[in-house]
């Protein structure tokens, strides 16, 4: 329920910002995503790939505090592979017997932790600026996928006419054109586990597609249940037609016997 009321206030909030920011901002080009349309569906591939940029690069600032470490089983991952990665993180716990809190490895029912221990450090560590949570990122705004590709991969010099704030950089993609965050992403950043070239693009389809992921894990089931549901409809009007039909015509008949 808590992520049903947060999903809902963060929907809300992105279409307030994406009303403001439609004067000033850039519109985002439509990206041809595997998860799109009645039949779409999560590349695991790039999922995997997805997270890495996500945990290499974006954990950093950006936290994901709506996924545990045992829900990468659902793009992939062994119970080995998730056991691992979250013991690489340190979760905070308690109280103990004596009333303290305590630190401890994560291990895989734990949520992935924030970077920061609290807004006020995560904005000392932004120029003044808060990063915000991934979880639910491509839902908090309209167009969201494709805003979040164009972000990524839209950052260039500002024109001549542009003033720029120090510590900020400039993306026409963003709401006022000038951002906290510096380009998060340059090519060969890192080395991904299946060989694939890590370009921009490449790493801003694959971080995308994890993100979107991460706001919506049951997509691919709900597609699978709504085309189960409309096959039983479509053979469930056929048999009533059919059934309608014989029944009325057996009327009839007796009419005209009459």
């Amino acid at each position: 329920m808590k992520k049903l009321v947060t999903l809902a206030s963060a929907v809300f909030l992105g279409f307030v910002a994406s009303a403001h920011a439609a004067g000033d901002a850039k519109h985002p080009k439509a990206h041809d995503w595997s998860f799109e349309g009645f039949d779409g569906h999560f590349d695991r591939a790039a999922l995997q790939r997805g997270f890495q940029v996500y945990k290499d690069v974006c954990a950093a600032c950006h936290g994901l505090k709506y996924i545990a470490f045992r829900n990468l089983a659902e793009i992939g991952f062994s119970e080995a592979e998730y056991k691992a990665i979250a013991a690489e993180y340190i979760v905070t716990d308690g109280p103990d017997d004596f009333g303290d809190m305590f630190e401890r490895p994560a291990i895989p029912s734990d949520y992935f932790p924030s970077p920061f221990a609290n807004d006020e450090q995560a904005r000392a560590s932004n120029n003044g600026a808060l990063p915000p949570d991934l979880s639910l990122i491509t839902k908090a705004r309209a167009d969201g996928a494709n805003y979040m590709h164009a972000l990524l991969t839209g950052y260039e010099d500002p024109p001549a006419d542009v003033e720029m704030t120090e510590g900020l950089t400039y993306n026409p993609y963003f709401s006022g054109g000038q951002i906290a965050m510096v380009p998060p992403l340059m090519d060969d950043l890192l080395e991904y586990a299946d060989g694939t070239p890590a370009t921009v693009e490449q790493m801003s389809e694959d971080v995308v597609t994890f993100l979107h992921w991460a706001a919506e894990p049951k997509m691919e089931a709900r597609k699978k249940l709504g085309s189960a549901v409309m096959v039983f409809l479509v053979i469930m009007t056929i048999l009533l037609y059919l059934a309608n039909k014989k029944m009325w015509a057996s009327v009839k008949g007796k009419k005209g016997d009459d």
